[in-house]
């Protein structure tokens, strides 16, 4: 994994199995629009879906007025689940949905024969047993008790039972074809890991940590859950016949890790909120050991998964996912001219800014709408986003301007409006720090 610190032998084995991918993104810098794009192969504007869920959050003396967006995957996406369910395979959602909740937005609504563990909440109430949360309902005054799991051993940790119940799925299935979807609590917050784990990170020197003991202890059990996973399949010999994906959903949490030498953070539109870590191994096809920095996304897994169950694409479906089988096999480039993001909301997030995104080849156009502005940055030159090159660029900025505004013509995207009752006074929250309304 690059790291001196975090210590992750099982995924950093997929790695050298399969193919890594150094310019893979998120869909989104936060949860719930990326976990969309993924199961639908749509941009999250596309989807109207372009915040975490359920966000009551509001700031009635902002700038701008956050635009509207759904509070539930849709019922009418055709999902990957669904279009694998249809193939004849066993389709499992073990973990983390966030994707809505009753009546209509929870896993087995969306394709999936088996749900553990998932519904609308983003993270677990507590990482050890009973898993119980009291989660405030935002804007209401109101709280919720929810648990992941009613049952369950004193002492038992999340990630342990997940994976539990993914391995005991696998094993019910071993002789049928089977998806699993298999989205971790970890490493969202609390941030909760076991003791002895913890104690392990916390010799390290302090000059040589790359982030906090109980971060690395969590990534250390999740890492552990990989390679129960792929023992597994090798074990009952379905490792050669099994396609797997790794990756993430947004960037590092901001006082949890360092995404050194990326910019930023989780909810931040700068490299370190939604460049993400992609492996896939795909035996066969993928070539063991290459690594790729060909730019791709999340909305790209739904049309790779049909082409690994030798399903036909959906176009009508994943409108913005490329298959990136040529990929894998080493060589050829996709037929994509640039990535788009979209993310008209405040967000507490430390360097959160409203703002429409684009990147084509190696120049990145990031365009904000609270304050106003726009920057760009040549990631070939400056992975960091350190130089703003948009006031000696302003052929490239223009250009990029256009092809991002017409993109969202094109998708529907949602924009924000003026607040009639902005006021420039009030301070806007935002995690470690406040922030003031922009002028």
């Amino acid at each position: 994994n690059g790291s001196t610190y975090y210590q992750t032998p099982n995924i950093d084995r997929l790695a050298r199995e399969g193919v890594r991918f150094t310019d893979a993104y998120a869909a989104c810098a936060v949860c719930s629009p990326t976990r969309a794009a993924v199961l639908t192969g749509k941009y999250p504007a596309r989807l109207l879906l372009t915040d975490w869920l359920p966000n009551g959050r509001w700031h009635p003396k902002a700038k701008l007025q956050s635009a509207r967006f759904v509070r539930g995957l849709p019922l009418e996406e055709f999902t990957l689940a669904e279009a694998l369910r249809e193939a004849g395979y066993r389709t499992a959602s073990i973990g983390k949905w966030h994707l809505g909740s009753e009546p209509f937005s929870l896993p087995e609504h969306h394709g999936f024969d088996v749900n553990i563990g998932g519904n609308a909440h983003g993270a677990p109430g507590d990482f050890f047993f009973p898993y119980e949360g009291n989660w405030a309902i935002p804007t209401t005054g109101l709280r919720a008790r929810w648990n992941v799991f009613a049952d369950g051993k004193p002492g038992e940790y999340l990630t342990d039972r997940l994976t539990d119940e993914a391995v005991k799925f696998i094993r019910e299935n071993r002789a049928k074809p089977f998806f699993l979807y298999f989205p971790h609590y970890a490493v969202h917050t609390p941030l909760q890991a076991k003791k002895e784990v913890v104690a392990k990170y916390e010799k390290i020197p302090e000059a040589q940590q790359q982030g906090k003991p109980v971060y690395a202890a969590m990534v250390e059990s999740m890492d552990e859950s990989v390679g129960r996973v792929m023992a597994t399949l090798r074990e009952l010999g379905l490792e050669q016949s099994t396609l797997i994906l790794f990756t993430s959903d947004n960037g590092g949490f901001y006082n949890a890790t360092s995404n050194a030498p990326l910019r930023a953070n989780k909810g931040a539109y700068y490299e370190g909120g939604i460049r993400v870590p992609l492996i896939v191994k795909w035996p066969g096809v993928a070539r063991a050991g290459h690594v790729s920095a060909e730019p791709v996304t999340s909305t790209d897994l739904y049309p790779t998964c049909l082409a690994a169950a030798g399903r036909p694409p959906r176009p009508h479906q994943h409108l913005d996912g490329l298959n990136l089988q040529p990929v894998l096999a080493g060589g050829a480039s996709l037929d994509r001219p640039a990535i788009f993001w979209h993310f008209p909301h405040y967000n507490d997030h430390p360097s959160s800014v409203p703002s429409s995104v684009i990147r084509r080849g190696p120049w990145k156009l990031i365009e904000t709408f609270d304050p106003t502005g726009v920057e760009l940055y040549n990631l070939a030159d400056d992975l960091g986003e350190t130089r703003n090159l948009a006031a000696e660029n302003a052929a490239k900025t223009a250009e990029l301007r256009r092809e991002l505004e017409a993109w969202r013509k094109e998708v529907g995207a949602e924009m924000m409006r003026p607040n009639p009752d902005y006021d420039p006074n009030v301070e806007m929250p935002q995690k470690g720090k406040k922030k003031r309304a922009a002028k």
